[in-house]
């Protein structure tokens, strides 16, 4: 039968042909022999242009015909008694089994005992079928049309054909060519995911893997559109894991990527990077997280949808009971369960149903637009409070090996500022952070970025928004992930108020919520923690009298904290004598200036009374700050042409918040410490000249200063959003 006579017609082979229904058919069997089949001209043009679809399985009518070897078998398997059954054929990996295992498809036929399959060409043969020759008989498959007959018979050829690992990997050398412009189809990733499960030791997953792995982290742009790139990417990682050398290999392989010079040319490399490693340790969990009724499924995670914890939690055998209260427990703990979980690759927002006092402490210490802090949801959440976490060896060693590849990121200068930002929101599930072993190892992470000295390195250790918490509480005394008695969290300290962070917001959380670990770790001798106590009192950050006195005696009760005190005491007294009413009205510094000229002057008297200081085109810098702040009634300041930035912007704004007439010309500030004026609520007259100024961060002045009526922008972004009612100044 050629290929019109069988398609009825020579146009689209996929186009349904009009025939007698499907069991019109009658069929005929050679005596005591095979069921009567020659090889079909069809199954060679098949190939000529036309591509199909391979079947994993679909709804086909099915007929066996058993070989006679008795007069009684012939009779029974005569065409008269012949029927055909209904079945949906399903290609497993080793057989063809029906969804519904009764009468002909009762028992699965293997792939090893099809001896051959051929398309039914025999005359007044039923249309669209299939014969598969089996040892003692034939089995007759009949399709609804001559496409789908196709796809049956190509996806069986293919799961009849057995390859051995050998062919497998020639298959994967034949490809490579086609992969070195193009990414790896969906299918094809699979293939090759199984390739590196099944063989992670096999020459070709470094040969051949390797480029292909190499030109996926530099050009992808969304694992999201494309999810088995990334799957792909995990297994060839965790293949290389698997070699002798292990981690050292996925070292090498990780600093190829990033190249020998200290700026990595690929912007998109590091991104893909932490995306594989946030989806892979959120893989660990997952078996953990789908056990309990209370948690999202990691589809669910990653759909970002919202499941209700309000249930009983069941009890796997992986959760390991630290109490044997544990109901007793829970029901103490029941009006603080977890309500709801969202948790993103972006973000983790906890929300907890709380008892009213807690929600009257929350609304006032963060207002009523706060969100619950994470720390205390961890600390809530029974299944996280009562029981710790195992994995199961294979998700141990995943887990293991994309810790340390998050280890090896923040080994690189360059990477560390995006890896920071990155982490910044936390995008862990809360299994995860209530996981001991998964915190100690990532602390080596959080160590890098506390000891960087770039702010928008260290920066990302606090919180994304004010309500949220960050790095920085999770990892300091009382958090679900410190284990050092504060040590990373001195060191945390120590490295924020180096730089922009010396500000009384930032003490004040301190002092609201640090107090104790910050005193204990002072009376351990840490020379920041002294500081931090010191900079409490001479900021007045604490009110209690009980509490400034606990303060002082643990400052005198080591050398160091009591030779910082007698410094504040000191500080004090010359505060008092500054602040002294007296002196002049208005002075104004000799040009060229500097910090220590400042510091000498107002140190030689009274300044009570200066209401107007002018610093213009004088060498002082952010550092003179810490002075200028101590004159009380300083009204009008001008820095005109001089090194102030944003560190001294900001700590003016927190202290001179009386301040009328500011003069910023031609000064390095920028947006960052130019919003801080938005505290400055009796200023009137502001000059920003030849600044960074944006039009986005004048805006927002304008609309956070009622008194601002004098500005001058020129030679600004924002020079042409000027309102004109607006003055504009020249620059006095």
């Amino acid at each position: 039968m050629d290929l019109t006579s069988s398609s009825g017609g020579a146009g689209d082979p996929r186009q349904i042909e009009e025939t007698k229904p499907l069991l019109g058919g009658e069929m005929s069997a050679v005596e005591g022999g095979k069921l009567g089949a020659v090889p079909c001209r069809r199954a060679l043009l098949l190939c000529n242009g036309m591509r199909y679809k391979l079947l994993q399985e679909g709804d086909i009518q099915v007929c066996v015909i058993r070989h006679p070897r008795t007069f009684l078998s012939k009779i029974l398997t005569s065409k008269f008694l012949r029927r055909w059954e209904p079945h949906h054929l399903t290609l497993a990996d080793n057989s063809l089994a029906s969804a519904t295992p009764t009468g002909y498809m009762e028992n699965s036929v293997s792939y090893s005992s099809i001896e051959d399959v051929q398309l039914l060409s025999w005359e007044n043969a039923p249309k669209y079928c299939l014969q598969l020759t089996i040892p003692g008989g034939t089995v007759l498959l009949q399709a609804a049309n001559s496409y789908l007959r196709d796809q049956w018979f190509h996806s069986l050829q293919w799961k009849n054909t057995n390859l051995t690992t050998q062919e497998h990997e020639n298959i994967i050398v034949a490809i490579a060519p086609l992969l070195e412009n193009n990414h790896p189809p969906p299918d094809l990733c699979e293939f090759f995911c199984k390739h590196c499960r099944e063989r992670p030791r096999s020459m070709v997953v470094i040969e051949v893997f390797t480029p292909v792995v190499q030109r996926i982290l530099k050009h992808n742009m969304d694992f999201g559109k494309c999810p088995r790139l990334r799957l792909f990417t995990q297994e060839y990682i965790l293949a290389l894991n698997e070699l002798n050398a292990g981690m050292e290999v996925v070292k090498k392989f990780i600093h190829s990527m990033h190249g020998p010079t200290g700026q990595c040319p690929h912007p998109r490399v590091l991104p893909n990077l932490v995306a594989v490693c946030l989806a892979a340790i959120y893989s660990c969990y997952e078996e953990f997280i789908n056990s309990r009724d209370n948690s999202p499924s990691l589809k669910e995670i990653r759909n970002g949808c919202q499941q209700q914890c309000d249930r009983k939690p069941n009890l796997p055998l992986r959760l390991l009971h630290t109490s044997p209260d544990l109901v007793c427990q829970e029901a103490t703990l029941s009006e603080s369960r977890l309500k709801s979980v969202i948790v993103t690759s972006n973000e983790i927002h906890v929300e907890v149903e709380r008892n009213n006092t807690a929600n009257q402490k929350m609304t006032a210490s963060a207002g009523n637009d706060s969100e619950p802090n994470l720390i205390d949801c961890l600390m809530v959440s029974p299944t996280c409070s009562t029981m710790s976490i195992e994995l199961s060896a294979q998700a141990d060693r995943i887990l293991g090996c994309y810790v340390e590849i998050l280890k090896i990121l923040s080994d690189y200068d360059d990477w560390r500022p995006a890896l920071a930002s990155l982490l910044q929101p936390i995008p862990f599930p809360k299994e995860a952070l209530a996981h001991e072993k998964f915190t100690k190892e990532l602390k080596y992470v959080i160590q890098r970025f506390a000891e960087d000295p770039r702010q928008e390195v260290h920066s990302c250790l606090l919180s994304v928004r004010t309500g949220k918490d960050g790095w920085f509480q999770l990892y300091s005394p009382g958090g679900v992930a410190c284990d050092d008695d504060g040590e990373l969290f001195a060191s945390m300290v120590h490295i924020l108020m180096g730089s922009c962070y010396k500000t009384k917001k930032f003490l004040l959380s301190l002092a609201e919520n640090k107090l104790g670990p910050c005193m204990l770790l002072a009376l351990r001798g840490n020379q920041t923690m002294v500081e931090i106590l010191c900079l409490m009192l001479e900021y007045n950050i604490i009110d209690n009298n009980d509490t400034q006195l606990q303060i002082i005696s643990t400052l005198e009760s080591t050398d160091v904290g009591k030779k910082m005190y007698e410094q504040l005491c000191d500080r004090q007294r010359e505060l008092k004598e500054l602040q002294r009413k007296g002196g002049p009205t208005r002075l104004t510094l000799p040009s060229k200036s500097t910090d220590a000229d400042l510091a000498r002057l107002l140190s030689s008297g009274s300044f009570g009374n200066l209401e107007n200081l002018s610093l213009a085109f004088t060498n002082v810098t952010s550092a003179c700050a810490e002075h200028l702040i101590k004159l009380p009634s300083l009204k009008q300041l001008n820095l005109w042409s001089t090194q102030f930035g944003d560190a001294g912007l900001r700590l003016l704004s927190e202290h001179l918040t009386m301040l009328q007439v500011l003069n910023l010309c031609e000064t390095p500030v920028t947006d960052a410490g130019l919003l801080a004026l938005s505290s400055m609520k009796s200023l009137c007259s502001l000059n920003m000249n030849s600044t960074k100024l944006s039009a986005d961060t004048y805006e927002d002045l304008k609309a956070k200063l009622p008194n601002l009526k004098e500005v001058d922008v020129r030679y600004t972004e924002a020079c042409p959003s000027v309102h004109p009612s607006v003055r504009l100044l020249p620059c006095l």
